[in-house]
């Protein structure tokens, strides 16, 4: 096992009517702005009990922050934000809403280009504080210092991490998620699992907690996750999805472990130059990079076939194939598509994404490990 620091400072509040509980958490005398997405909120009743709790702080909204959350809209809120003299975000919506928020927490008091937080990584050394009222269970970010933002002008879908971007609190009640389009449920089951492979479908590391911890949470991400569909008002599926998908990415299962973002990178730029969502390009590309880097992960694919889909028959190379299989199977039994060609892309999409991995370069993939691993997934 590797050395590693652990630290997560987010208050979680989980469970059944705890969005009131927001009061308790904001300083007394903040100003306070609501971020928001397409206004979903305002149809399953999570905007009324918002501004119920906020009946005593003085606060304004802003609305529109989209899915794959955009630069320009985050920019925006920046400028009302310094208008205002807002001193605190509450973040209520899903991921895409938190990420933007914490990119706007982030470039208000910064003294260069906001874009440099993402696209170079550069530091930052204040962000305004925020909180978060989750309703869409899925990337993690309501206990985690990430945020992965586009800018539509370039077509760029970048991320930026940073222990001043972890949200002060999230409220996770799972009945707010009840009103959710099938599509964002599998999307975000997929996410959630995919989170767990990047940090898990890797080379041993003699870290057999962090194994068994991320095995539980694909096996419950499974067990759930079609339930989740099929009976969309059970409280404690929807509970357990929501909590898989947080405990997926808060960095507990990545302490000490290698990690492989290829997936994620990759899909990303499916998003930012052919608009798929982001769960469905993951479903698209993590099988063709498991085949791809088959020799550095046969070991942890034989070790989830066995413990995650039970798979212990045949030769290891007929196991790691089987158990490659099953994920696929998985993704597409919720519904979602695993092939380019079913999103209406051909082998045209794959050269220009080869090119931007050999400008950027990567530690883990090649531009010419890019191209195989879409080649096949056309």
């Amino acid at each position: 096992m590797k050395n590693f620091s652990y630290h997560n400072p987010v208050k979680i509040i989980f469970g059944k009517q705890t969005i009131a509980q927001v009061a308790n958490e904001i300083p007394a005398h903040a100003k306070v702005l609501v971020t928001y997405g397409g206004g979903s909120i305002k149809k399953n009743g999570v905007y009324e009990q918002v501004k119920a709790a906020l009946s005593g702080f003085s606060h304004l909204e802003f609305g529109g922050i989209e899915p794959n959350p955009r630069y320009e809209t985050c920019m925006k809120a920046v400028e009302l934000i310094r208008r205002e003299k807002v001193t605190f975000l509450l973040a209520v919506g899903g991921g895409s809403v938190v990420d933007g928020t914490k990119l706007i927490a982030a470039a208000v008091s910064f003294g260069g280009n906001p874009w440099d937080i993402v696209a170079k990584r550069a530091p930052f050394t204040a962000a305004l504080p925020i909180g978060v009222v989750l309703t869409l269970p899925a990337t993690g970010t309501e206990m985690n210092g990430n945020s992965v933002i586009t800018r539509a002008e370039t077509q760029e879908k970048l991320s930026f991490s940073s222990p001043l971007a972890y949200p002060k609190f999230s409220i996770l009640d799972p009945e707010t998620t009840y009103s959710l389009p099938p599509r964002q449920v599998s999307n975000g089951v997929v996410d959630a699992f995919v989170h767990v492979a990047e940090q898990y479908m890797n080379p041993p590391a003699s870290a057999p907690l962090q194994d068994y911890y991320a095995e539980s949470i694909l096996k419950v991400l499974i067990e759930e996750g079609g339930k989740a569909l099929s009976a969309p008002l059970d409280y404690n599926v929807r509970a357990n999805v929501m909590w898989a998908a947080t405990m997926a990415l808060n960095g507990l299962i990545a302490c000490g472990v290698p990690q492989d973002w290829s997936t994620h990178e990759i899909g990303h730029e499916l998003t930012a130059l052919h608009g798929l969502d982001h769960g469905q390009t993951l479903a698209v590309v993590m099988p063709g990079v498991w085949r791809t880097l088959r020799a550095q992960k046969f070991d942890k694919l034989l070790q989830m076939g066995e413990r995650v889909f039970g798979i212990t028959g045949g030769a290891p190379e007929e196991r790691v194939e089987a158990a490659i299989d099953a994920t696929e199977n998985f993704f597409r039994s919720l519904g979602t598509k695993t092939r380019l060609s079913e999103y209406g892309l051909n082998a045209s999409v794959i050269e220009p994404i080869a090119q931007r991995f050999a400008a950027r370069g990567h530690a883990f993939i090649t531009a010419d490990m890019v191209r195989e691993v879409l080649t096949q997934r056309v």
